[in-house]
């Protein structure tokens, strides 16, 4: 068993896609360390070349794995070295769908984003957005909102909504639940004028207690019976809306933010 390996990202456009699949097969082994290392942007031949020459001078007679989102038959020709072991992820799936649907693909690299410029200019005002509403900013504009989350403070709201704007293009606005509205079990008109669009986010008490007192230690914002009582309280107010919820425990901010967008239908934007 290899108790390291190198691993490389190869793409003809910004090597996203590759490096988010090889990752999320490569943390099936959490026994081997990997070293990895994106290269983007091959798209010629001369450029394969020399990224092939460049991971065998690294990596020479370790056998480095390689992931690739490379469309041109030509360029993966090239990379297909008996010295690395080559995982070209699109590949095997372009050639049957070829043969399923009757024709050829145009093997172009990143062609998606290339045929819509409006989804980059969309995820950086999807980003712009979420910096200036962030924790219950300019709640008048929350009509421009895709999602609007929902929690008491320090339940995971900023870098779940950070997520969805970066990663997903996804314009998202938090409130934080203050005391005001937990004991009045209301939410401002801003909120409840747009709820088709608003998801809570909940946790554990013991989740919520350990969360903060890391930065408040000892202190009744952190006490474990005032996190029960406040995620009570928002409990109660997410069922008097009929607002969704979703349980954050034991789950990654990305898999948070996809069951979210997967609530509301909003796909995300990726370029290979």
């Amino acid at each position: 068993m290899w108790s390291s390996k190198d691993v490389y990202y190869l793409s003809g456009s910004t090597g996203i896609l590759a490096e988010d699949l090889g990752k999320a097969l490569l943390c099936q082994f959490p026994e081997t360390s990997f070293n990895e290392e994106k290269i983007p942007f091959i798209r010629t031949k001369e450029e394969a070349r020399a990224a092939l020459q460049y991971i065998l001078k690294r990596s020479a007679a370790r056998f480095p794995l390689v992931f690739s989102t490379i469309m041109n038959p030509k360029l993966i020709e090239i990379l297909d070295s008996p010295q690395v072991e080559l995982f070209n992820i699109c590949d095997h799936y372009l050639i049957q769908l070829e043969e399923h649907i009757g024709t050829k693909a145009l093997r172009a690299s990143g062609f998606s984003r290339h045929l819509d410029e409006q989804a980059m200019t969309a995820r950086v005002s999807a980003i712009k957005y979420c910096i200036d509403h962030d924790d219950g900013t300019a709640t008048k504009d929350y009509d421009e909102a895709e999602i609007i989350l929902l929690g008491v403070s320090r339940s995971g709201k900023t870098p779940v909504s950070v997520y969805l704007a970066t990663q997903m293009g996804i314009k998202a606005a938090n409130y934080p639940l203050v005391q005001d509205d937990l004991n009045s079990y209301r939410l401002p008109p801003d909120i409840v004028r747009n709820k088709k669009r608003v998801v809570g986010l909940t946790s554990k008490p013991e989740m919520l207690h350990h969360v903060r007192q890391k930065r408040y230690q000892n202190s009744n914002y952190a006490s474990l019976s005032n996190c029960n009582q406040e995620l009570n309280q928002a409990n109660q107010i997410f069922l008097k809306y009929n607002i969704p919820v979703i349980h954050a425990d034991g789950f990654s901010i990305e898999e948070t933010a996809t069951q979210i967008a997967q609530l509301f239908n909003l796909k995300k934007q990726i370029s290979l």
